[in-house]
């Protein structure tokens, strides 16, 4: 299958990265790559998918990789694995000796090496330039389950119907699941032995950058976990604050120490972004100098400036957030910066893993969340509408219709970026509107 072809296949399958923003896989493969990467970091604590699906689809991962390498024209695939996932370094080494273009990279255990720019850099010792993407430095960086499934729809036409995701924290029995994607987070939670508590708080995402879900969330192709965490701990009273309060600490305490700049993964490789100059300017309500305000487009919100490095307690992440967000809407672009070099002591300044679960009072929840097979024992599916970066789809079908596992119900608009949704169970349309398609069996 040459490159155009496999992007139609992704395109058409609903391909797209099983985590973070869902950018469709189909839209990142290029003929300009010269290295190919397996994002195999798990960069959130408490995430066991990536690992495990290395176990368990060693050969159908390694056999995905080298597809899209060769179909790219790429150089080498490399497989980037942390070092202390020895199961997973274990499969690999003793398969990927039949696969020409492919070697393994061991990772630091430091977060967020799932990063793409953090990743790149690990990796090959490129820098991403700030505001640019990973193809300029002539790298692809693609995630575990993404291959698995693009392998799938190549070689079996298998479109994206199902999700892994780990159970964890607060739950009877951590487990890694496959269930149908458009499943509530109640279903998921119950497969997990239900809570063990009735005080608590969830996550859907990792602690650093998920978000807080209730029992009737959806699971879509994005979803990596449902984390059930006490409500005293920092990933859960960190996102319960309001940016006013944020504000308000920030003016009263900040001490401008610089340990939010001086540990930003981005900052440490010469991008422009500096927690601690925003911080003091919403601080004293500095207004003259825009520069910290228009730095925070550079800002990935990986957490670390909040959650580990702060020793105030303050919550640099969510207010950049928040200014982002207000820049975009006005219209603003982001600036043109200059790189600085990499800063010299990036190496002592990585933000080990194990001190941040610790940091973020997630040491007890750190334990085995075995993959159970695949349960498709499901009444009930609600697939929603916007599942990835890019265009929402469009239903297809109408409430009455019979379909089938694997059969599209949804597209996106002609020539905009997205990709298609699939029914991922048997059964009728009960409901359809532009935001979901519910299907029971």
């Amino acid at each position: 299958m040459n490159l155009d072809d496999i992007k139609k296949a992704l395109l058409d399958g609903g391909v797209v990265g099983a985590g973070g923003a869902g950018f469709p896989t189909y839209a990142k493969l290029s003929d300009q790559a010269e290295t190919v990467i397996l994002n195999a970091a798990e960069c959130e604590p408490l995430i066991k998918v990536d690992r495990q699906l290395l176990v368990e689809y060693t050969n159908e991962v390694l056999s995905g990789m080298q597809m899209l390498t060769e179909a790219m024209g790429a150089k080498e695939g490399v497989i980037a694995v942390k070092k202390s996932y020895v199961a997973s370094i274990e499969a690999i080494n003793s398969n990927i000796g039949q696969y020409d273009k492919l070697r393994l990279h061991i990772l630091p255990d430091i977060y967020p090496a799932g990063d793409e720019v953090v990743l790149i850099y690990e990796v090959t010792g490129k820098v991403v330039t700030q505001g640019q993407i990973p193809i300029t430095q002539g790298c692809v960086v693609v995630n575990v389950e993404t291959v698995l499934n693009a392998y799938k729809k190549v070689t079996s036409g298998e479109n994206v119907t199902s999700k892994f995701l780990t159970v964890a924290g607060l739950v009877k029995n951590p487990v890694t699941l496959h269930v149908p994607v458009g499943i509530s987070v109640k279903d998921a939670v119950t497969l997990a032995g239900g809570t063990t508590t009735d005080d608590f708080v969830m996550i859907m995402g990792g602690p650093m950058t998920g978000r807080i879900c209730s029992m009737n969330d959806i699971v879509t192709k994005t979803t990596k976990a449902i984390l059930v965490l006490p409500p005293t701990c920092p990933p859960i009273t960190k996102r319960q604050r309001t940016n006013k309060l944020d504000i308000r600490n920030a003016m009263s305490v900040c001490s401008q120490c610089s340990m939010c700049t001086m540990l930003c993964p981005r900052n440490l490789l010469g991008q422009a972004i500096k927690p601690h100059e925003f911080m003091r300017a919403i601080a004293n309500g500095t207004t003259y100098d825009v520069d910290p305000f228009l730095n925070s487009f550079f800002c990935v919100s990986c957490g670390v400036c909040e959650m580990y490095s702060c020793h105030q307690d303050l919550s640099p992440r969510r207010l950049l957030d928040a200014y982002k967000a207000g820049l975009r809407a006005k219209g603003v672009k982001p600036p043109v910066r200059e790189m600085k070099p990499v800063n010299s002591m990036r190496q002592e300044r990585r933000v080990p893993e194990h001190r941040l679960v610790n940091r973020l009072g997630l040491h007890p929840f750190d334990v085995p969340a075995p993959m159970q097979p695949f349960n498709g024992d499901f009444k009930e599916v609600k697939l929603v509408m916007r599942q990835n970066l890019g265009a929402p789809c469009s239903p297809i079908v109408k409430t009455g219709d019979v379909v089938t596992v694997g059969q599209r119900i949804a597209a996106p608009p002609e020539g905009a970026l997205g990709t298609s949704i699939h029914a991922s169970i048997s059964g009728t349309v009960t409901a359809v509107t532009e935001n979901f398609v519910t299907i029971k069996a």
